[in-house]
């Protein structure tokens, strides 16, 4: 079944089963290979990408749930004064260890910088509870989250 998807900014139609989930389309289909499969299960955030501006887990969104929503990826978060401040924090502060997680890790803390610009490290908390890091670097995780929001 075809499908039209908004994808950082341009429209792509794509030819799958209504039922399939967004991350295949953006990876398999699309080629947008920055977000990441973890779980397939919504657990470790390793597949977030914005959905109207709010942090969702590709993986289990299906393309036919999608509609007339604009969807960004990790390739064009740095777009955003939000996205781009996080980026230069994340580089910076030498946040990244095996980097794996760290696309779903910026698309969660873009969203939370969007809706809260001076985030608490409660709000930090929160906000990145369910993005996973096996690598462990939370703690520069949320440095660079303040650093971005100075």
């Amino acid at each position: 079944m075809a499908f039209t998807i908004k994808v950082n900014g341009t429209a792509h139609e794509v030819d799958v089963d209504g039922d399939t989930p967004l991350l295949w389309v953006l990876r398999d289909v699309l080629g947008m290979t920055g977000t990441k499969f973890g779980c397939g299960a919504a657990l470790c955030g390793a597949c977030t990408v914005h959905v109207d501006g709010a942090a969702t887990r590709s993986c289990i969104t299906t393309v036919d749930s999608i509609g007339d929503s604009a969807v960004t990826t990790i390739e064009a978060v740095g777009q955003s004064p939000q996205g781009k401040a996080l980026q230069q924090a994340w580089l910076e502060l030498e946040v990244v260890q095996c980097g794996y997680c760290q696309s779903g890790q910026i698309m969660s803390a873009a969203a939370l910088l969007t809706d809260t610009p001076k985030p608490t490290d409660d709000d930090i908390d929160a906000a990145m509870s369910g993005n996973v890091c096996r690598c462990g670097t939370y703690q520069r995780i949320r440095a660079a989250i303040h650093k971005a929001a100075a």
